[in-house]
C-alpha cells in the first residue's frame, strides 16, 4: 500500500489547440499531478500517459481515501523503479476524459450546451500537443523520459515523433505501433454495444438523465476478456459453477438456464461491466478507442516503420509479455527492428509472464527489476 498522499491539480489554456481533425478546441483544461521534486537543472521531469480507462492519478492516495492508491501505484513512488525521490513525475489525464480534463461531459463555451457527442474527435499526437503545453507551462522543456503502458506507449512513441528534441528517454510497455485489424474489431464491437444502447440518445444522454449502462457494461466485458490470458483465465476461474447461493461453488450439475449465471468467470465479468458502467463515460470510450484505432505514424510513410522513426533521437526501452496476445510481443519486434535500422540506441525485454495485456500493471519480479534497472541508468545521466 502506498504511504504519501498527492493532490490533484488542474490547469487551464486560453489559447485555442488545433485538432489532426481540422477541428479545435477553443480553450481546455488538464486535469494533472506530480510526484516528487523538479531539480534545479530542470532535467529530471518524466511524464507517464495513461491507457483507456486510467487516468493522471499515477500514485499514492488521497487524503482521507486510504483506497485511494494510484493504478500504477506498484511502478511509481519513492524507492520504486520510477523512483520520485530521482525523478520528478508528471501524470496528466488525456483531453475527452472523464476524469477532469476538458471532455465531453464538460460545458461547451460555444453552444453553453454539454458537449456529449459534439465533442471533436481526438487523436494520440492531439493528446501529445496539449500535454506539451502543459509541460510549457511547468517550466520544462526536456523531459529526462516519458514512459506509458499500451495506449500509453502509443503516447509515449508520438512524442518521440513529434517532439524528438524534447524526449531523452521512451518507456514503451506492451504497445505497438498500430493497432491490427483484430483489435480495431474489438473495439468497434464494444463502440456498437454503447451506440445502440436505448438509453444512448446519440450521445446526448446526459440531457435525458440517464446512462447507457447496458452499452458500457458490455464494452468492459468484451475489453477485459482481451486484457487477460487464456492461462490466467483457466487458473483462475476454470469452469466452476456457482450456486445459487452467492459466493458458493456449486458442484457438476447445471441448472441448464440461458440467462442465470452459472459459471464464475460469468459472474466475474459481469462485476467487471457493472463496476465500469458506474464510473466511466461513454463518449468517452468512444473518443478514446478511436484514438487507438487512428494511431499509425507508418502511415504517411507508405507504411514504412523504419522511414517513419528516422528522425527520432531518444533512447528505447521497450518491454512485452509473451502471453499478450492484443499486444503481441511481435508488435514491440517491429518497434525494435524500425529503431534498429535507423541506428538508435535500443533496449528490449519480452517477459515471460502469464498474465496476458493486464501484465504491465502487475508486480512480475522481471518486469520491474528491467524498469528499475533502465531508470537507474536515465538518473545517472543527470546525477553525473
Amino acid at each position: 500500500m502506498s504511504s504519501f498522499e498527492v493532490v490533484p491539480q488542474s490547469m487551464s489554456f486560453a489559447q485555442a489547440l488545433p485538432l489532426r481533425s481540422g477541428a479545435s478546441l477553443g480553450s481546455y483544461s488538464l486535469a494533472y499531478e506530480t510526484y516528487g521534486t523538479l531539480n534545479a537543472a530542470r532535467s529530471n521531469a518524466v511524464l507517464v500517459c495513461h491507457a483507456l480507462n486510467a487516468s493522471h492519478h499515477l500514485a499514492g492516495v488521497y487524503a482521507g481515501q486510504p483506497k485511494s492508491e494510484g493504478w500504477w501505484d506498484n511502478m511509481i513512488g519513492p524507492g520504486k523503479p520510477l523512483d520520485t525521490d530521482r525523478f520528478f513525475v508528471i501524470g496528466v489525464n488525456n483531453l475527452g476524459s472523464c476524469f477532469g480534463s476538458t471532455g465531453p461531459m464538460d460545458v461547451n463555451p460555444a453552444t453553453g450546451r454539454v458537449y456529449g457527442a459534439d465533442f471533436p474527435v481526438v487523436t494520440v499526437e492531439d493528446w501529445v500537443h496539449a500535454q506539451a503545453a502543459l509541460l510549457d507551462a511547468l517550466g520544462i522543456r526536456t523531459l529526462a523520459a516519458v514512459m506509458g503502458g499500451s495506449l500509453g506507449g502509443m503516447q509515449a512513441l508520438s512524442w518521440t515523433l513529434q517532439y524528438p528534441d524534447r524526449v531523452r528517454h521512451a518507456v514503451v510497455v506492451a504497445s505497438a505501433p498500430n493497432l491490427t485489424a483484430e483489435n480495431i474489431a474489438f473495439n468497434e464491437v464494444a463502440r456498437r454495444a454503447i451506440v445502440t444502447d436505448p438509453e444512448f440518445h446519440g450521445g446526448h444522454f446526459y440531457e435525458h438523465g440517464v446512462i447507457p449502462q447496458r452499452g458500457l457494461r458490455i464494452a468492459r466485458m468484451i475489453g477485459h476478456i482481451t486484457y487477460l490470458s487464456d492461462d490466467v483465465m483457466n487458473t483462475k476461474f476454470g469452469r466452476q459453477l456457482r450456486s445459487a447461493v452467492e459466493g458458493e461453488v456449486a458442484g457438476t450439475d447445471y441448472r441448464y438456464s440461458t440467462q442465470d449465471i452459472e459459471f464464475q468467470i460469468e459472474s466475474y465479468l459481469r462485476y467487471q461491466g457493472d463496476k465500469f458502467s458506474e464510473y466511466f463515460d461513454a463518449n468517452t470510450y468512444l473518443l478514446i478507442t478511436r484514438a487507438l484505432d487512428y494511431f499509425d505514424p507508418a502511415r504517411q510513410f507508405g507504411g514504412d516503420l523504419t522511414a517513419a522513426f528516422a528522425s527520432v533521437s531518444a533512447k528505447f526501452l521497450l518491454v512485452s509479455f509473451t502471453t499478450d496476445w492484443r499486444f503481441a510481443p511481435a508488435r514491440s519486434r517491429e518497434l525494435v527492428k524500425a529503431l534498429l535500422d535507423n541506428r538508435r540506441s535500443v533496449s528490449y525485454a519480452e517477459i515471460d509472464a502469464p498474465h496476458g495485456h493486464d501484465a504491465f500493471l502487475l508486480d512480475d519480479v522481471r518486469y520491474m527489476g528491467v524498469v528499475r534497472s533502465y531508470f537507474e541508468r536515465v538518473a545517472a545521466e543527470f546525477q553525473s
